[in-house]
């Protein structure tokens, strides 16, 4: 599954009129980065959630033949769902019981998704891999020694969840790096959730009980092209990883 729903209001002004799937990084949009890169790891059926100027990204996907694999299109018009809502409304596209990806429409990174999916794959207790890194961030997630997720913290406002009385020294501390592998089986757990919430508070409301774990790649690049000032970082490394 690729997010792609989000408004993009850190690109502003240049999503008042284009969806951040469509933004141009290198002479391709965003959305068109990650397809490749799903394509490269054998990945050959996708959805895709839309929300902001969702016609556009319809548009696109039928002009490029929806890159000769099956793409189908999670429609989130009406509401835009969270990142949890999303994965909730798109889970019968995940029909058959085995572990899928998902992968932000804004991350440009060398990750080897097989390696990823292979790392989640070793273990069937797993509700969830998620892809960390060491990059300065305000917020991180808490993970133990063993990299099993414990809890989330914000050091500038001294927050943390799922409640106020972790001992954040304990843990060692990741940022999320927008692509992850899950269990189908989080699907009955979702039952409860409303349809609008996001997958971070969800995963932390459920760690305790749950196999939730962090997986650091080696050497790993990567650019949330979330704001204005990251969009050249994003042009040089997406250049570098076209001419591997």
């Amino acid at each position: 599954m690729i997010f792609a729903a989000g408004l993009g209001t850190r690109l502003k002004p240049l999503t008042d009129t284009v969806p951040k799937a469509l933004i141009p990084i290198d002479g391709k949009p965003l959305l068109e980065h990650v397809i490749n890169k799903l394509k490269q790891a054998e990945i050959t059926e996708i959805i895709v959630n839309v929300h902001h100027h969702p016609g556009q990204i319809i548009d696109f996907l039928k002009k490029k033949n929806h890159f000769d694999i099956r793409i189908e299109i999670s429609d989130e018009r009406e509401m835009l769902l969270d990142t949890g809502g999303g994965i909730k409304k798109a889970a019968s596209f995940f029909d058959d019981g085995k572990p899928f990806l998902i992968h932000n429409v804004d991350i440009i990174s060398n990750l080897d998704i097989r390696t990823l999916y292979a790392k989640h794959l070793q273990d069937e207790t797993r509700l969830a891999t998620l892809t960390v890194s060491y990059r300065n961030t305000s917020r991180y997630l808490l993970f133990s020694k063993e990299n099993q997720l414990h809890g989330w913290i914000n050091i500038k406002t001294g927050e943390t969840k799922p409640n106020a009385m972790i001992d954040t020294d304990m843990f060692q501390k990741f940022a999320f790096a927008g692509i992850q592998v899950v269990s189908p089986k989080i699907f009955k757990l979702m039952e409860k959730e409303s349809n609008k919430f996001p997958i971070v508070d969800f995963y932390l409301r459920n760690c305790e009980n749950h196999k939730i774990v962090g997986f650091v790649p080696e050497n790993f690049q990567m650019i949330d092209v979330g704001k204005l000032d990251s969009l050249k970082k994003a042009e040089e490394l997406a250049r570098n990883l076209d001419s591997i």
